[in-house]
């Protein structure tokens, strides 16, 4: 049986998501809600899950769908040892659901760009995954409207530094592939 094994880009990239997910839960736990604009709060893990939406996607490409599948697993896990249990719980069902939901748009949409994928999969993925998650962890969905404007900045903000250092790669040639 061969294996393959991703290359140090997509090893970092799965250990920089795995991370995302207790960083999540702990800050959910241990610190409670933050102001997220336009008056709008959210449970403090919305950054980081907004963030864990951009890596998985990065993960996929590197590593593959086992991988990101193996690695909800694993930050499951160490979401239930570092934090509330039942959070994790609530964490894990909605990464799981709305990483499902990710893959039926990502990949169809992969060919017309990474960054066009990400956007539209994220989009789908962070009110799944909020919507879930509020449920689960709150029996409310009273911050709504904050967790999805909070991943929502989370995605933009990622995807406008990788456009630009997609850019910044391929300004020698001039000739700019669509995103």
């Amino acid at each position: 049986m061969i294996v393959n094994v991703p290359a140090p880009a997509g090893i970092a990239t799965l250990v920089a998501y795995i991370a995302t997910i207790p960083a999540a839960n702990l800050a959910v736990t241990h610190i409670g809600a933050l102001p997220v604009g336009f008056g709008y709060e959210a449970p403090a893990g919305v950054y980081m899950v907004g963030l864990a939406l951009v890596l998985r996607d990065l993960a996929r490409e590197a590593a593959g769908r086992r991988a990101i599948l193996a690695a909800i697993a694993l930050g499951t896990v160490v979401s239930y040892f570092l934090a509330d249990p039942a959070l994790a719980f609530a964490s894990a069902a909605a990464f799981a659901v709305a990483e499902t939901m990710d893959f039926a748009v990502y990949e169809p949409l992969r060919t017309r760009g990474l960054l066009v994928a990400m956007l539209a999969s994220n989009a789908v993925g962070l009110v799944a995954d909020s919507l879930i998650f509020l449920r689960m962890a709150f029996g409310s969905f009273d911050f709504l409207q904050g967790q999805i404007l909070g991943k929502a900045w989370m995605t933009l903000g990622a995807i406008a530094v990788l456009d630009f250092l997609r850019r910044r790669k391929l300004s020698a040639t001039e000739t700019l592939p669509p995103a």
